[in-house]
């Protein structure tokens, strides 16, 4: 038989599956995958509720219900001072990943360049190789995540057609800095190159930081893809409701994309999302303030155990160096023991780089009840406590064992 595509054919099941199935064969609290443990507020579920009974539960528009891109719209005012042409600037899709690969397949050709940042989410570079796209990669490394500008303005060529920018980023809860998104702005201005903005994290950002999208920035609102997410701003992951807002220039070919992916999206979800967006902000300041304490929380205790736990400024997640702590092997290893030994399953923050990764830095997700964190520390203080005993009787028994010599 003919080759199947190269792209994916072969391609390890994702990282966050992986140590999900993990934890269930270990009977290991999960705080590898990046999802709530309850779900989102009960009157969006309603709202979604009724409009699944009450329907019509035929395809609805492809760009999205009126109402969501109306919705979509307001936020960007409300939040960012955008104005926003609901008709032809906003697309709703069957979440963040599809308006990604709809963004993708639509404004890439085979031989353009993409900036991409490491440590990358795991669908970006399949993405861009199955578009066509030369993956250009740059990285920030633990533990500041600082972007090297001089590195970043050697990425761009003639040949460079996006950039794309995970802000907030997975994994490692860094939120890029004016200095950072003015460089990349000039750049993409100077080099006449888009942004695909990953935003999916914009709402949840800690110790006072407010969201800056690219989009919002001198001359880039023409050639920004801003992507945003129901499920990360509604803890509901799984309804896989996101949207886009680009200028209509880059909206059509996307919207063309999406044509031929999935062409819409749940209507009672698209209904349900709308209402949700529409709350006062004390919602949305609620939702942040709550994860806020969670990272406090978990870093809190992490630390006590004796983990090297480095700043999170937004997002669901906390990388730890766990170096500190004397274990052997690098982070994938030490995941392995933590969900087989101590019950507790994370991500090694290596399978985030494609080579040469950091080796001694793991990621905790702390988008979990109060219960299930305190949970999860007391196994790891458990298994922690066990290793030193353990770890001081073979000391003991190597200089009992050196005295009889």
């Amino acid at each position: 038989m003919k080759p199947t595509n190269p792209v994916f054919t072969g391609l390890q099941t994702t990282i966050f599956e992986t140590m999900s199935r993990m934890a269930n064969a270990n009977g290991a609290i999960n705080l590898g995958q990046g999802f709530p443990d309850v779900d989102g507020p009960e009157d969006v579920r309603r709202i979604a509720a009724s409009a699944l009974i009450d329907g019509p539960n035929q395809y609805p528009p492809m760009l999205g219900l009126p109402e969501l891109r109306q919705a979509v719209a307001a936020t960007n005012k409300r939040f960012y001072d955008l104005d926003v042409d609901w008709q032809s600037e906003v697309l709703v899709t069957s979440g963040a990943t599809e308006a990604l690969a709809d963004s993708l397949i639509a404004l890439l050709e085979p031989g353009d360049e993409v900036i991409l940042i490491e440590p990358l989410y795991d669908c970006y570079l399949p993405l861009v190789k199955r578009a066509g796209g030369i993956p250009v990669r740059l990285r920030v490394t633990p533990p500041h995540w600082r972007l090297d500008l001089e590195a970043l303005a050697g990425a761009f060529t003639e040949n460079t057609k996006a950039i794309l920018i995970n802000n907030p980023m997975n994994p490692a809860a860094k939120v890029f800095s004016e200095d950072e998104l003015s460089e990349i702005a000039r750049l993409c201005i100077e080099y006449g190159v888009y942004a695909i903005c990953d935003e999916v994290y914009e709402h949840l950002l800690f110790d006072g930081r407010a969201h800056m999208p690219l989009m919002a920035f001198p001359g880039m609102r023409e050639r920004c893809v801003r992507i945003g997410s129901a499920g990360k701003t509604f803890s509901l992951t799984g309804w896989k409701v996101g949207y886009i807002t680009a200028a209509p220039n880059l909206l059509d070919p996307i919207a063309k994309a999406h044509q031929f992916v999935t062409f819409t999206t749940p209507p009672n979800l698209q209904k349900a999302v709308a209402y949700g967006l529409a709350k006062e902000d004390d919602y949305f300041f609620e939702l942040r303030d709550d994860l806020q304490e969670k990272r406090d929380r978990i870093s809190r205790g992490l630390a006590a155990l004796g983990f090297g736990v480095l700043p999170c400024a937004g997002t669901y997640f906390v990388t730890c160096d766990v170096s500190p702590l004397g274990l052997e092997g690098d982070d994938v290893a030490i995941c392995q023991q933590l969900v087989e030994e101590a019950g507790v399953a994370v991500v090694p923050v290596s399978a985030f780089y494609v080579s040469d990764a950091p080796s001694n830095f793991v990621r905790f997700c702390f988008c979990k009840r109060d219960s299930v964190i305190d949970g999860a520390l007391e196994r790891l203080g458990d298994w922690v406590a066990s290793r030193r005993t353990a770890a001081g009787a073979d000391r003991e028994r190597q200089v009992a064992a050196a005295g009889d010599i």
